[in-house]
């Protein structure tokens, strides 16, 4: 794929735990330590980054107990790069995974922000809600 500027490579790998707390950062995503994105990024179902001569503006990930139940996270892309179309280029290489490998019946889901749960719609993704709600614990930093 090419932008104004420089050619970016897509890579079917996650990226390196400094560069993806720097990127989560970056986008306004919560921040997780360094010990447990080393742990995370090594235990991805699937993962996909954009780099743009060398340095990461995008990423994707998808996690879980890959068979019943898969979680699409870390969509992120660089706000410099934004309006590209490569949120959507992220979704399609996370889509494509799921269609060809998570068995029939499985349940994805993800957690949307706002303006970006626009983009999932386009997807398939639709809200779970009045059914079921979305709820989380955190472990403080």
């Amino acid at each position: 794929m090419d932008s104004a500027n420089s050619k970016i490579t897509v890579l079917y790998e996650a990226p390196q735990p400094e560069e993806y707390l720097q990127l989560r950062a970056q986008t306004g995503l919560s921040l997780k330590s360094l010990d447990g994105a080393k742990i995370g990024l090594a235990n991805s179902i699937f993962a996909v980054i954009l780099r743009q001569e060398d340095k990461l503006i995008g990423m994707g990930r998808i996690i879980g107990d890959g068979g019943c139940f898969y979680q699409v996270v870390d969509i992120a892309v660089d706000p410099a790069q934004q309006g590209q179309g490569l949120g959507k280029l992220i979704m399609n290489e996370i889509t494509t995974y799921l269609d060809i490998h998570a068995p029939k019946g499985a349940y994805i889901s993800l957690l949307a922000d706002v303006p970006a749960d626009q983009l999932y719609k386009q997807f398939g993704f639709d809200y779970t809600q009045p059914k079921s709600l979305g709820m989380y614990r955190l472990i403080a930093l």
